[in-house]
C-alpha cells in the first residue's frame, strides 16, 4: 500500500520545507541560483522574506521574486538547475529547469551575459502520495 498524506500533513510538510528558505543569517533574503548542470551559477534571483505564503492543499505560492541578470558565463550557456538557498546561502533544495514539462519552465534556457531571468510565478507542491 502506498503512503497517502492528508491535506493537513501535506500543508505541514510544504510549509516546513519552504520556510527553511527564510532561515539563516547573512543575506536579507533567500535566493534562487540558476545554474548549469555543473553547477556553475549563471544568475541569482532574490526572494522576499518570507519567500512563500502558507500552503493550501499542499501548495505554497512564492511571494515576489526579483529579476536576475546573467553574468560571468560563456556565451551561450544553458540553464539546467535552480538551487534554492536560505539567507545563509545554504542550499535547501534544487530542481530541474527546462522550457516545458520541467520543474521550472523558462521561455529559454540558452542565455548570454546580460540576459535577464524573470520568474513571474512559482509554486512548491507536496503531493498527496
Amino acid at each position: 500500500m502506498a503512503v497517502t498524506l492528508t491535506t493537513a500533513a501535506r500543508n505541514a510538510a510544504c510549509d516546513a520545507i519552504v520556510d527553511l528558505i527564510d532561515g539563516g543569517a547573512g543575506d536579507a533574503t533567500g535566493d534562487i541560483k540558476f545554474s548549469t548542470s555543473a553547477p556553475a551559477t549563471l544568475a541569482t534571483c532574490n526572494m522576499t522574506n518570507p519567500a512563500f505564503g502558507s500552503a493550501a492543499t499542499g501548495v505554497a505560492t512564492a511571494a515576489a521574486i526579483s529579476q536576475g541578470t546573467v553574468s560571468g558565463s560563456s556565451n551561450p550557456s544553458t540553464i539546467a538547475l535552480a538551487l534554492f538557498n536560505n539567507r545563509a546561502n545554504t542550499e535547501i533544495f534544487r530542481c530541474a529547469v527546462g522550457t516545458s514539462g520541467s520543474d521550472i519552465n523558462l521561455s529559454s534556457v540558452s542565455v548570454n551575459n546580460g540576459d535577464t531571468i524573470d520568474v513571474t510565478s512559482l509554486t512548491f507542491t507536496v503531493p498527496a502520495s
